[in-house]
């Protein structure tokens, strides 16, 4: 069978504004998931919910995010992903806003899948923008602007929601977030006027979802986005309830250590994203600088994370800004490694398929920690699983994706 390496396409260019617009859109996502988990307390006490039925809550998110990767990525390759990402973007904002003047358990559980829904365009149409426009050693930095918003998001959702919701309840709070998100949509219409068409229809090596399927560093690459996706989602889901519940911090409080934890990472995460390019453009291999970056990081977040469940208060805490740290390793890698083997035939579709797979994390997560809170009162066990889950990975980068380089797609395409 005749094959084409995916390297061989020329890549297309962009303009400046993209790439952080796309980082300012992350921020907006995380800041818009994350107001749930801020609110947390306060949705536990007025609806009087068990942290299983928090849990659930939570969960219903990714029961949406999670399959609708794939419809995300598909769209990002067959329309183009500038068009993807603003549908996205408008369908989400709505979901915030209307979740502020929602009342009752079914009614938060359908704004939240729908939420999810609208979230999914953002990392498919992100992946598929840079690997088709810049080279291995510029996507280090331009993931690790991406990543800084999946930290300052939460950061500005956890500081200036918490302490909004303090001033004036979790309900306001949401209508005026949602709306705010909709603003984006006017820098993102101006930036991308005219942008140069990347989507599938030009590509007649773009590789289906069955080849992608067939190939076992998708599987490795979603092993390790499984890994980091649960260790992260357990701290950006628990944390506020954590802190408040558990340690006695009032919201306000809450708000201003939540927030300078998401700060540690979202400095690590652009540090770590732009050492990473200057080691590969010194020449140094690209595969042993992102795995190193990727192991360094499930470990060093497992090693804070077990911390936690036996430290005291401030020791704990200390071991939260060290998981952040670790955190920041794998905000950038995870998404360089991905667009790396797929190459710019297959960006957004592989991006849909491994982000799918990592955010299984998201569905169970929620459910197994809100169960063991519940029956045991503590917040312990479910910090293990937490640091076990992050190790898992390791396997995924090293095993199972032996070698790191753009994978060579077929030209005979299946139906």
């Amino acid at each position: 069978m005749t094959t084409v390496a995916a390297t061989g396409r020329p890549r297309v260019s962009v303009g400046w504004a993209i790439a952080p617009l796309m980082a300012l859109a992350v921020f907006i996502n995380y800041v818009d998931r994350g107001n749930l988990a801020t609110a947390g307390p306060l949705i536990k006490d007025e609806m009087k919910l068990s942290a299983e039925s928090f849990g659930l809550i939570v969960s219903a998110f990714f029961w949406s995010y999670t399959p609708g990767q794939l419809l995300a990525g598909w769209l990002a390759e067959k329309i183009n992903p500038y068009r993807t990402l603003a549908i996205g973007v408008a369908i989400w904002s709505i979901a915030t806003a209307l979740t502020g003047l929602t009342s009752g358990f079914a009614a938060l559980i359908t704004l939240r899948i729908l939420l999810g829904l609208g979230e999914t365009a953002v990392f498919p149409c992100a992946s598929k923008v840079f690997a088709s426009s810049l080279q291995e050693h510029q996507r280090g930095a331009a993931n690790g602007l991406v990543g800084m918003g999946t930290a300052l998001g939460p950061a500005f959702g956890t500081f200036v929601g918490g302490k909004l919701m303090a001033a004036m309840g979790w309900r306001p709070t949401f209508v005026i977030f949602g709306l705010a998100s909709l603003l984006w949509l006017i820098p993102w219409s101006l930036a991308s006027k005219g942008a140069p068409s990347i989507k599938a229809a030009d590509d007649p090596e773009a590789p289906s979802f069955r080849e992608l399927a067939s190939k076992k560093q998708v599987w490795g690459a979603g092993l390790g986005h499984f890994a980091t996706n649960y260790s992260f989602y357990f701290v950006i889901t628990w944390l506020p309830i954590y802190l408040v519940k558990m340690r006695g911090y009032s919201m306000a409080d809450m708000a201003t250590t939540g927030a300078m934890i998401y700060v540690v990472y979202a400095l690590s995460s652009f540090s770590m994203g732009w050492l990473a390019d200057r080691l590969i453009a010194r020449g140094l291999s690209a595969g042993k600088v992102r795995k190193v970056w990727a192991c360094t990081s499930h470990t060093i977040a497992a090693a804070g994370l077990g911390v936690c469940a036996f430290g005291g208060a401030d020791i704990s805490l200390i071991a939260l800004y060290v998981t952040a740290f670790g955190f920041g390793f794998n905000a950038s890698t995870i998404f360089a490694i991905g667009q790396t083997l797929a190459g710019p035939h297959a960006g957004g579709k592989w991006m849909g398929v491994q982000n799918g797979l990592g955010n299984i994390a998201g569905i169970v997560g929620p459910l197994i920690t809100g169960m063991i809170v519940d029956r045991t009162g503590s917040f312990d066990i479910a910090f293990m699983i937490a640091a076990g889950a992050a190790l898992t990975g390791i396997f995924g980068w090293l095993v199972l994706i032996p070698k790191l380089e753009p994978i060579a797609w077929s030209t005979e395409r299946g139906a």
